[in-house]
């Protein structure tokens, strides 16, 4: 039995999900798609362990602000940003450290 499960994965993103459905979509073209979905769009990653980088649904990080989704650069765990709905994507990803040109 395998005790590691590799990811191919250059960087992970945790996005909160209890305030992704507080916000109800609000992300994307046409406005309607949470967080994590519209990222994932937007810089064509691939789902699960197949994409260059992974964005993560997890379920309350206990922050919980008003009108804005909290999402957590895994590589660096001491900022945590409030992603308004509406807001840029490229921005975010910018933000993030996810570039679609540093993604191999």
């Amino acid at each position: 039995m395998k005790t590691i499960v590799r990811s191919n994965w250059s960087q992970a993103v945790l996005v909160c999900a209890k305030c992704s459905k507080k916000v109800g979509g609000g992300f994307g073209e046409g406005g309607k798609a949470p967080l994590a979905k519209a990222l994932r769009r937007h810089l064509g990653l691939k789902k699960g362990r197949k994409g260059d980088a992974g964005i993560v649904e997890v379920r309350c990080l206990g922050v919980c602000p008003r009108n804005a989704v909290v999402v957590v650069n895994g590589a660096d765990s001491r900022v945590w940003n409030l992603v308004q709905p509406g807001a840029d994507l490229e921005e975010v990803a910018t933000g993030l450290g996810l570039r679609r040109s540093s993604l191999p």
